[in-house]
């Protein structure tokens, strides 16, 4: 891989909770190839030369955090797509792991397949985003094929890094039992996986499109309940654990 010591990062957000182990510093990094018909940061779908950042000067600033982090904490590399810039991410992650700040890497897996094993062996957590099963649908959903992403969580397997797998759950495209039970097939036989979580479709990226003077894809589809949201998760995980002992 190219050494790549400048990327684009749009923005930071500290103190971080949700987004991995511990207390996190988020790194925004800009530019995504994937056009998800849910997407709530279409700003961040291009770069811009005011995100310029050198590696030098992001550790700089995680640094300042550093103390916060404790045990658990560290940095989320999220977007964007972080993976659509391989050549900054390893530079930077490999920094981090080098002054022993814990790395995590929230992505669709959508990236470039010659750079995936550099970047997973300086990867602590991923936060795995599904977004379809097959080809089909994951081009409906996000305008792109699917195959590049089974082959990065098959890398992730590959290197053991642990893995938290999130998927957003859009009403009438993904809030079914049915698709419950096709998500623990495919989650129960990963032996990396740490978490599942299900996430409820929100609509607050809607005024976003207005600014870039874009059609919202998904306009006149409501918010996701919570509470239905919330039954899935629980029906999906006990799914998997049994599934995981038939498997055994």
């Amino acid at each position: 891989m190219k050494d790549s010591r400048t990327g684009y990062v749009r923005k930071f957000e500290t103190m971080g909770m949700v987004d991995g182990p511990g207390i996190r510093t988020i790194a925004f990094l800009s530019g995504c190839p994937l056009r998800c018909l849910f997407c709530h940061n279409p700003d961040m779908w291009k770069t811009d030369p005011e995100d310029a950042i050198t590696v030098d000067e992001l550790m700089d600033k995680l640094r300042r955090f550093k103390p916060y982090f404790g045990e658990d904490g560290g940095v989320t590399f999220c977007g964007g797509e972080p993976l659509n810039q391989p050549e900054f991410l390893y530079e930077a992650m490999k920094a981090c792991k080098a002054e022993g700040i814990s790395t995590c890497l929230d992505t669709s897996g959508f990236g470039r397949p010659d750079t995936f094993d550099d970047i997973l062996s300086v990867t602590d957590t991923i936060l795995y985003d599904i977004k379809g099963l097959e080809e089909k649908k994951y081009r409906e959903m996000t305008s792109a094929p699917i195959r590049v992403t089974h082959q990065f969580l098959e890398k992730a397997q590959e290197h053991g890094v642990a893995t938290w797998i999130r998927v957003v759950i859009v009403p009438g495209f993904h809030d079914t039992y049915e698709y419950m039970d096709e998500l623990a097939e495919y989650i129960a036989p990963l032996n990396n996986i740490e978490r599942i979580e299900l996430l409820p479709y929100h609509t607050m990226g809607v005024n976003k499109y207005e600014l870039i003077d874009k059609e919202y894809p998904l306009e006149g589809v409501p918010p996701m309940n919570r509470d239905v949201c919330a039954d899935l998760q629980t029906y999906l995980r006990e799914k998997v654990e049994t599934l995981r002992k038939d498997l055994k």
